[in-house]
Order: structure tokens, then sequence, then C-alpha cells
């Protein structure tokens, strides 16, 4: 049976993770891998979630299953968390998965269930994974335009005459905030435009959401998701944990059904039980359980949010000193646009050739489509990458 498996395409991202750790030279700077890492690059794990694990340290009685879904108290507090009063709670199925990546395969997995003819629409770029599961569960794709690769910004004009070419019932896949990998957002007028062309038409909108927090502010962050949830007849959100509380590693997640009509909870909430049963049975509960404590618990919860914030800033910061010291070096604005991105991510738009003799010649590490961790660099590597940037030509 083995002698018939194929090679498959290595992950670009892993793959760049391990050239990195192979490279000897002391000043290389590691922009790949989407994690969040403070001015010693150390990925911290947050003062709420040390408290929130020593208290179910201390309280915990049992490791028993959890439902199919998850505790109900995680949805509840994850639910109010993204869409607050956008829409009633019962008119919200939810369960949680194993990390954000979990919840988007959970909800390509209901949307072949429920309409195997349904196209998914990604934007142009997207997260990878996003095309690599779908590949891998037969469901046709199609892309928008999305990033403008002169502006740097979003090609809203080109977004929004391709979805009005989408027929009734396919899928269209938002990114809630902090655009994987490019950083470029949406504004809520431009959301209310994507809402209108989406009634018109017919489609449904997942929406993922992974980066809350980390843009403009944990409720400004949410506004494009609650707009959309509140104005369409149903929708699907895959949430993670993974950055805006640091639990990357315990895998936590959620995916939300949403519609309009109350009565169709309880299949939707079923149907999701059921595809949990079918993939993984329970879903882990260590990391939901830290972030319901976080949630549930007021100190907790105004700390998380204040460490969060500080995260955000720094982010912010650290674009406003690229941008302000590629300006310096090349007495142009070119580069203004990453101090307007949010996120992680921006992504440069510029060659593959470039992006490689960034890494050969300065031990720059960064995607090949020259999408950049913002959240890697410190005050003091900022000048670096922008002397290389520089110095290659971008």
């Amino acid at each position: 049976m083995f002698e018939t498996l194929k090679e498959q395409p290595a992950d670009k991202i892993l793959a760049l993770m391990q050239m990195f750790a192979d490279d000897p030279r002391a000043q290389k700077i590691d922009l790949g891998v989407g994690v969040y890492k403070n001015a010693e690059g150390v990925t911290p794990v947050m003062r709420a979630v040390k408290a929130a694990e020593k208290r179910i340290w201390e309280q915990q009685t049992s490791k028993s299953y959890t439902g199919l879904a998850g505790d109900p108290a995680y949805a509840d507090a994850m639910i109010e968390l993204i869409l607050s009063d956008a829409v009633a709670r019962d008119t919200v199925a939810a369960a949680a998965t194993p990390g954000g990546t979990g919840a988007v395969r959970q909800a390509f997995e209901l949307i072949q269930m429920a309409n195997p003819k349904a196209c998914v629409w990604v934007s142009d770029p997207t997260w990878p994974n996003h095309t690599s599961i779908l590949t891998y569960l037969g469901i046709e794709t199609k892309s928008y335009r999305y990033f403008d690769s002169e502006t740097r910004g979003v090609d809203f004009d080109g977004m929004i005459a391709d979805l009005k070419t989408a027929k009734a019932g396919d899928v269209v896949l938002l990114h809630g905030c902090c655009h994987n990998p490019t950083g470029a957002n949406l504004n809520l007028v431009e959301w209310q435009a994507v809402v209108e062309v989406l009634n018109e038409r017919g489609l449904i909108p997942m929406i993922d959401i992974a980066y809350q927090g980390f843009g403009d502010g944990l409720d400004a962050d949410a506004a494009g998701t609650r707009l959309v949830a509140s104005s369409v007849s149903e929708c699907l959100i895959a949430a993670s944990c993974s950055k805006n509380f640091g639990v990357y590693r315990e895998r936590t997640g959620l995916l939300m059904a949403v519609s309009a009509d109350a009565g169709k909870t309880k299949l939707n909430q079923s149907t999701l039980a059921y595809l949990n049963r079918q993939n993984y049975s329970f879903p882990p509960d260590h990391g939901a359980r830290v972030v319901t404590t976080i949630l549930t618990d007021p100190e907790l919860r105004a700390d998380w949010a204040a460490e969060l914030e500080e995260v955000r800033l720094s982010m912010l910061g650290l674009r406003q000193q690229l941008a302000d010291e590629l300006q310096r070096l090349t007495g142009s604005d070119r580069f203004g646009f990453i101090a307007q991105h949010r996120g992680m991510f921006s992504r440069l738009g510029t060659t593959p050739e470039l992006v490689a003799k960034l890494r050969e010649e300065h031990g720059i590490y960064i995607v090949g489509d020259s999408r950049m961790n913002i959240a890697g660099l410190n005050t003091t590597t900022v000048p670096l990458l922008a002397k290389a940037i520089v110095d290659v030509g971008v």
C-alpha cells in the first residue's frame, strides 16, 4: 500500500523555518513564521494565561471528556467576545476545534456536506492553508482580486467586480481583520458594500478571524464580522485564540454557524457536533478552559486586554519605525503602506528573486511571496531590515 504514496509539496513556511535554523549567521532575522515575539525574541506566556492555568490546576478535579462541541461556557465567552450583541445568542451554533485551522477545516466540511456544488471564493492572495485544505477536500475554488501590488492596499473595485460574478450559493471566504498575508484591510464602508453584494447575489460569507485585538483593538477588529453576521441570513465564522491569547500550542479554536432563523440553530449545532465526532470526537479542552477562565473573570479579562493592547501598540510602533527608516534611507514615502497595514503581516509586493537576495545576502527570512512578520522585529533589527530592503532594491 505505502508504495503508492506520492511525495506531497513541502509547506513553504515550515521549510523556511528549517533554513533559518540551519543558517549559522549571528545577525539573521526570522520574519517568516507567524508568531508574536517580544523585544527579547521570545513568544511569552501572557500574565492572565499563567494565572488562569494556576487556578485551573488548583481547582480542576477531572480530566474526563467534555461534550462533542466542547464546553458550552467556552462557546458563550467566545461568541460574546467576537459578536457581542450583533446577533441573538440563540441564532449561533458553535463547536470548539483544534485551533483556528480546525475551525476552518470543519467549516469547509460543513460547506461540502450542505452544498457539494458550492464554489469557495478566496482572496488573492490568502493564507496558503485555505487553498491547500480546499484542494485536498476537492472543493471548487476561485479567487477574487484583493491586493493591489502597486498601492499595497486593497483592490476594492476588483474585489467587488469579481464577487459579482459568483453564483447563488457560493461561499465567500473573508478575513475578519489583519489580512494574512498582506496586512491590508477593508474599512467599514467597504465591508458594507461587500454585504450588499453578498445579499444581492445570494452568497454565503465565511469569516476567518484569527487576529482579533492585533489590529485596531478588540472591538474595532470585530466590527466587520459583526456587520456581516447581523446583515445576512446565514454565515460561518472560524475563530482562533492562538495569537490574541498566545496559546499557540494549545490548539484553541471555535467554529460558529450563524442563522437569522433561531429555529435552525438546533440542526446546525447537531451538525457541528457530528462533524467533530467524525474528525476527532471531543475537542481539546485545556486552552479553551484557559480562555473561558480569562473571559469570565473581570480582573483576568482586564489584565489580558491590557497586555494584548501592549502587544498591539508594540507592533504599530515597529511598523511606524520601519516606514520612517525606509523613508529616511530612500527619501520616498513609497513604503508608507507598512505603517497603514494592520496585524502581524505586511506584504512588500516584491519578487521572489529579491526575497531570495534578502535571505542570501542579509540573512532576512521572509516568505517567498514577500510576506513578512512584523512581530518578528524589534527596535534593533528594524534598521537592519530597512537597510537590507534598500540594498537589494525592493
